[in-house]
C-alpha cells in the first residue's frame, strides 16, 4: 500500500505542472445512492485521480442514478456520454454471456473464492470490453447475496408467487426456477417498488436492504451466500487511448488503490449491515437446510446453463478458477 501510495504521488508530481493547461471534467454516473460504499470508493478514486494529474483531470461523481439510470450507465460511456462510469456488468448478460461470471448461483461463496473468480475471468473481461470501446479501471465486490422477504419461507415451495426483484438474466432465472415473478427494478427503485407492492422479495448483499431501510417493508433476510457480483468502473476506450502515459498511469494506480480499498469495505460492511437489518427489526440468519439443499440444486441448473450458453470462455474462466481452489 504504501510503495502504491508514493507511486501514485511520484505520477502527479510528474504530471502537476501541466495543471490547467489541459484540464477537464470527467462526469462519473453511478448507480448506487452516494453512502452505498461502493459510491464512497468512487469518491475517494475521484479524489485521487484529480489530485494525481495536479487538477488536469477532475473526476465528479454522481450517485444514486442521477446522470445517468444504471441501465444506460455502461452504453453512455461506450459512446462517450460520459468518459467514465460504474455499472454491474452482470446486468450486461444480453451482450455477452460472460459479464454474469459473477452471478453463477454457488459457484464463488466468500470473498477468498470470488477473488479467485475475478483473477480468472479479468484476462477475457479485459478483451469483451476493450471490443467495447471501454477500458476496465478496477472492480469491487459486494458482499454475499441474500434472499429478502416480506414472510417467513422455509422452502422453495413458499417461494411460489411472490413478486421478486430481479436486476440481471441471472436473477431472473432464479425467480423464474423457484416459481416467484422477476419484476426488473434497479437499484434506486429499490425503496418505492417494496413500499408501493410492486415487488416483495429479492436477492441481494445486506448492504443493499441497510442502505435502502428495506426492514421498513420486508421482514426477513436469509444468508445464503448465493454469490458476490461485482461493481465495474470502465473508462470510455477513445478518452483513455487520448492521455498521456503519467496521466494513465495516475488512474490505473488510483484504480487499484480503489479496488483494494473497496474489497476491505465490502468484507467489513458485511457484518455491520447484518447488524444494521437486525436493529431495524429484521429476522436475519441462515436459511433452513431444507431450502439450501434446494437453492444449491437450482444452483447447479444455473451454473450448467451458464456454462452452455457462455462456450469455451466460459469454460475456460470457470477451469481456471477450480484450478486455484
Amino acid at each position: 500500500m504504501k510503495k502504491l501510495s508514493t507511486a501514485i504521488a511520484a505520477a502527479a508530481f510528474a504530471v502537476a505542472g501541466s495543471a490547467g493547461a489541459m484540464a477537464e471534467k470527467w462526469d462519473m454516473p453511478m448507480a448506487y445512492s452516494g453512502s452505498n460504499f461502493h459510491s464512497a470508493t468512487g469518491a475517494e478514486f475521484a479524489k485521487c485521480v484529480t489530485t494525481g494529474t495536479g487538477g488536469d483531470i477532475e473526476i465528479v461523481t454522481h450517485p444514486s442514478g442521477s446522470l445517468f439510470k444504471g441501465n444506460d450507465i455502461k452504453r453512455a460511456v461506450q459512446t462517450g456520454q460520459a468518459p467514465i462510469g460504474e455499472r454491474l456488468l452482470s446486468a450486461h448478460q444480453n451482450e455477452n454471456v460472460v459479464f454474469a461470471f459473477d452471478s453463477i448461483p454457488f459457484l464463488a461463496t466468500s470473498f477468498d473464492d470470488a477473488a479467485k473468480l475475478w483473477k480468472a475471468a479479468k484476462p477475457t473481461l479485459e478483451k469483451i470490453l476493450a471490443d467495447q470501446n471501454l477500458v476496465l479501471l478496477y472492480a469491487v465486490p459486494w458482499p454475499p447475496q441474500g434472499l429478502y422477504f416480506k414472510k417467513e419461507v422455509n422452502a422453495v415451495a413458499d417461494m411460489k408467487g411472490i413478486k421478486f426483484r430481479s436486476y440481471n438474466n441471472a436473477t431472473a432465472r432464479l425467480a423464474e426456477l423457484t416459481g416467484m415473478l422477476p419484476v426488473q427494478i434497479e437499484a434506486a427503485e429499490i425503496s418505492q417498488a417494496f413500499a408501493t407492492g410492486v415487488a416483495d422479495s429479492m436477492i441481494s448483499s445486506g448492504a443493499t436492504g441497510y442502505d435502502r431501510k428495506v426492514w421498513e417493508s420486508l421482514t426477513h433476510f436469509y444468508e445464503v451466500d448465493g454469490w458476490l457480483p461485482r461493481n465495474s468502473v470502465m473508462v470510455n476506450g477513445d478518452v483513455w487511448n487520448g492521455l498521456d502515459d503519467a496521466k494513465k498511469g495516475v488512474l490505473r494506480g488510483c484504480a487499484e488503490l480503489a479496488e483494494y480499498a473497496g474489497t476491505w469495505r465490502a468484507i467489513e460492511y458485511t457484518q455491520f449491515t447484518l447488524n444494521g437489518l437486525k436493529a431495524g427489526g429484521m429476522t436475519v440468519g441462515p436459511a433452513s437446510d431444507t431450502l439450501q439443499a434446494e437453492l444449491r440444486a437450482i444452483g447447479e441448473t444455473m451454473t450448467k446453463e451458464w456454462l452452455e450458453s457462455a462456450g469455451a470462455e466460459g469454460k475456460a474462466i470457470v477451469d481456471a478458477y477450480k484450478a486455484m481452489k
